[in-house]
């Protein structure tokens, strides 16, 4: 066993010596270098991200834990030891770097919420200033100002009360309202630690718990993962008063799914998974649209002219929205307090489009003119008017149906390559690139995957791979679907309407 020893404490010198100078010079000399040495080196190498300390135990057993945290103590950097930085949002989320100094501005950020007997419990972590009982602190999300009414330290699942908390600190809260990486500061800053940028979902389920006596926990699991995570989306369907789940794919809504008949005791029956396609328009189409209504007394007029135009990525990432409204009238054939109602009547429009009864993007709608009455004129009338025009131009402007693609990282052992990127072609997959790792013995693909040819993908990876392939996968961007794709989905959407309204 000594021999043993002395064989690894050698490896783990000539692995330092090839990070660190100073045992690299010592290693040279043939002098053995001190325990106090060592630690010094592979605390410097740990902070500058050379060198990865591991250890070894069993938390089951209550092996190894307390070297592993002496080893936390030894060789991790002290929160002013590494740069931290968070993200000016009156800057276009720049980074600026925070100093870790109590007497500064606080920045807090809260990493992780938990249900208790006693309400949420927000776990926080402090960059910079200072949590004090007492005090009031201000979520950078929403503006919503919160006294500190309690602050405690974790130990395990024990709680000890203190009275203020510094830089550097992890502390836990109750009485925080707040979502899973919101920062918080104490009003005088626009900083984030975290970026705001929230992809929106591509997949949605419908789901509904089993039993109805189980719908109040149903409801407290979803209020608490939506809190967790911004990628999960609940809304109720308007239409079958459903309640529908979307998320970044499978893997991720099943994930909640289990979580709910896990942690809630909610065994949820869920539908199959619908993917988020989107519509769009390829040209421009002008409108001239007059909408005409008397039935007795007051009754609805309006008339818009304009056109619809497509929008590049470039122009919707720029201006964040997927949509614009530009108003080019000019006198006052449309009274300027109908303007509001006409941008609200584009909004409606773009709920639902014409080929699929999907959301429609990328459209830029202009009004040129228009017309009104003294007394039959109201906003209803020019948000009803707006969205039939919108909807009538959209079906002469080369319509197309848009689905999401997804960026798909496969690390898998070279000998399979063959048999995955035949199976990632058969998906109409396109490979953007191939890495073999440094021995030969893996390999990494990276490959833009329609989503809604993933489906089962993790079942067919495990069976070409013999269950040693992993993959991941994160939204890319919509893309225009295949015509076929696109005639399919259409035959599918009429005959569902058409079902609909027989019922």
């Amino acid at each position: 066993m000594k021999e043993l020893v002395e064989t690894k404490r050698l490896e783990l010198v000539e692995r330092l010596a090839d990070v660190d100078e100073e045992i690299g010079e010592l290693f040279l000399m043939e002098e053995t270098p001190t325990a106090e040495q060592l630690k010094a080196a592979i605390r410097r190498q740990t902070v500058a991200c050379q060198f990865v300390p591991v250890f070894m135990g069993s938390a089951f057993k209550n092996k190894g834990v307390q070297p592993l945290l002496d080893g936390v103590i030894d060789y991790l950097p002290e929160p002013i030891e590494k740069p931290n930085f968070a993200l000016d949002r009156n800057n276009n989320e720049e980074p600026v770097e925070v100093t870790c100094k109590k007497e500064d501005p606080l920045l807090a950020l809260a990493f992780k919420l938990e249900e208790t007997n006693f309400g949420q419990l927000t776990y926080m972590r402090i960059y910079q200033g200072m949590l004090k009982k007492g005090n009031h602190i201000v979520n950078v999300s929403d503006g919503k100002k919160i006294k500190l009414a309690r602050i405690v330290r974790m130990h395990s699942n024990e709680m000890e009360e203190i009275d203020e908390a510094h830089a550097g600190d992890v502390v836990a809260m109750f009485g925080v309202d707040c979502r899973s990486m919101d920062t918080f500061s104490d009003g005088g800053m626009n900083l984030v630690m975290s970026s705001m940028y929230v992809p929106e979902p591509v997949m949605s389920l419908a789901v509904k718990p089993a039993d109805n006596k189980m719908q109040n926990n149903f409801a407290k699991a979803l209020t608490k993962f939506t809190k967790e995570d911004p990628t999960l989306r609940v809304r109720v369907d308007s239409e079958t008063k459903e309640t529908v789940l979307s998320g970044m794919g499978e893997l991720h809504l099943e994930v909640y799914i289990e979580r709910m008949r896990r942690e809630y005791n909610v065994d949820c029956i869920s539908g199959q998974p619908n993917v988020n396609y989107k519509e769009t328009i390829a040209a421009m189409s002008t409108f001239d649209w007059l909408h005409k209504k008397q039935s007795g007394g007051a009754g609805q007029y309006a008339k818009v002219k304009g056109y619809i135009e497509p929008m590049t990525e470039e122009e919707v990432k720029e201006l964040g929205k997927p949509n614009e409204f530009k108003n080019k009238c000019i006198g006052t054939n449309i009274p300027p307090e109908y303007y509001p109602s006409c941008e609200k009547g584009m909004n409606d429009a773009m709920v639902e489009g014409a080929l699929v009864g999907c959301e429609v993007e990328r459209v830029r709608v202009v009004l040129e003119d228009g017309a009104s009455h003294a007394v039959d004129s109201s906003d209803m009338a020019f948000r009803i008017c707006m969205a039939n025009a919108i909807r009538d131009s959209m079906k002469r402007a080369q319509p197309s149906v848009l689905e999401p693609v997804m960026t798909v990282e496969i690390e898998i052992p070279a000998e399979f390559q063959g048999a995955v990127t035949a199976s990632l072609s058969r998906r109409m997959g396109l490979i953007e690139n191939s890495e073999m790792n440094d021995d030969g013995s893996g390999l990494k693909v990276v490959a833009q995957v329609p989503l809604a040819n993933m489906f089962g993908y993790s079942t067919e990876l495990r069976s070409l791979t013999q269950g040693k392939g992993e993959f991941s996968m994160e939204y890319f961007k919509h893309i225009p679907v295949p015509r076929n794709t696109q005639e399919e989905l259409m035959a599918k959407y009429k005959m569902e309407r058409e079902a609909k309204e027989a019922a």
